[in-house]
């Protein structure tokens, strides 16, 4: 449904930290800034723009919790998320991410990945 992986972290120093991920996507992504106490998604996708199965997303900095549950209804959950950390959210899967405190949220998908095919149960 969704899978949370820590950032591996290859340096530190007075500086503050360095952290990698690997990536095979391409082209225009997303970058975000949110208020604590803010609500993001709060949607689903079907997967097919393939920048949106799975959905790969960075907490860049920040503590969030990301609620999720499958449309068809059987499972659920409720994950604490603290920066950075890379999510993947699978199709079929409405998520949402509280922003606990100020975050910042990088999104491995452009703007137009989720038109026609971002969906919103009523």
């Amino acid at each position: 449904m969704v899978k949370i992986i820590p950032l591996t972290k290859i340096g530190e120093d007075e500086r503050g930290t360095t952290h990698i991920f690997e990536t095979d996507r391409t082209g225009e992504f997303i970058f975000s800034f949110r208020n604590a106490g803010s609500l993001s998604g709060r949607h689903y996708h079907k997967g097919l723009s393939p920048n949106k199965n799975p959905e790969k997303i960075i907490l860049v900095k920040g503590e969030g919790t990301l609620n999720w549950h499958h449309v068809n209804g059987i499972e659920k959950g409720s994950e604490k998320i603290i920066g950075p950390s890379e999510i993947h959210i699978y199709p079929d899967v409405w998520h949402e991410l509280v922003a606990d405190t100020d975050i910042v949220v990088f999104e491995m998908n452009a703007l137009k990945d989720g038109q026609g095919d971002t969906f919103r149960l009523d």
